[in-house]
């Protein structure tokens, strides 16, 4: 119990223990900042290298800094990465083919975002707050919140008759590799 207690808060004081810990790799893990605070996504090479890394390399290059979201449906999900914020747009990177896996969606997974063509996705991505397991094998998981889901669940709803849209929506603040946080 006090070597417990003295590791939670030595991981407090030293940057990195706590990620150390918790066996995450800060080139693997994105840090999404919010207004009421940072979430910590794990990526997952494993299962989606083209989608992770396309991740990695619009958030060195600050793309989803102020993104908004633009559509978030309650009990179901909360998406972002378009930059013109209405879901119609992407960046200037190719799309990407798809990249399914039996990882399922669940509570805190991260998907792309695609139009119809299974080979669509780009910058787009949604966090889901709760189980969609329908989504299953139709979307690409690339990973999965593991720290700060009560700040994702803040998130400010949209309309559901309007297909989840947001009137004055709550944005991405700033989208980083931990490893790339001085």
């Amino acid at each position: 119990m006090l070597r417990r207690t003295l590791l939670a808060g030595l991981a407090g004081l030293v940057p990195g223990l706590a990620l150390a810990q918790a066996g995450l790799d800060p080139n693997n893990t994105l840090a999404i900042d919010l207004k009421d605070g940072r979430v910590l996504i794990q990526l997952r090479p494993d299962l989606a290298p083209k989608h992770v890394e396309r991740i990695k390399t619009l958030a060195k290059r600050g793309f989803y800094d102020n993104i908004v979201f633009h559509r978030v449906i309650e009990g179901f999900m909360a998406q972002t990465g378009d930059p013109r914020g209405n879901g119609t747009g992407g960046s200037d990177l190719p799309d990407l083919p798809a990249e399914f896996s039996r990882e399922p969606f669940v509570r805190g997974t991260l998907g792309m975002a695609r139009a119809q063509n299974p080979n669509s996705a780009n910058s787009q991505f949604f966090i889901c707050f709760a189980d969609a397991q329908f989504l299953n094998n139709q979307y690409t998981v690339f990973g999965k919140v593991v720290q700060g889901m009560e700040f994702v669940d803040r998130i400010k709803r949209g309309d559901r008759n309007n297909n989840g849209a947001v009137t004055n929506p709550d944005k991405m603040v700033r989208v980083r590799l931990l490893a790339d946080i001085k």
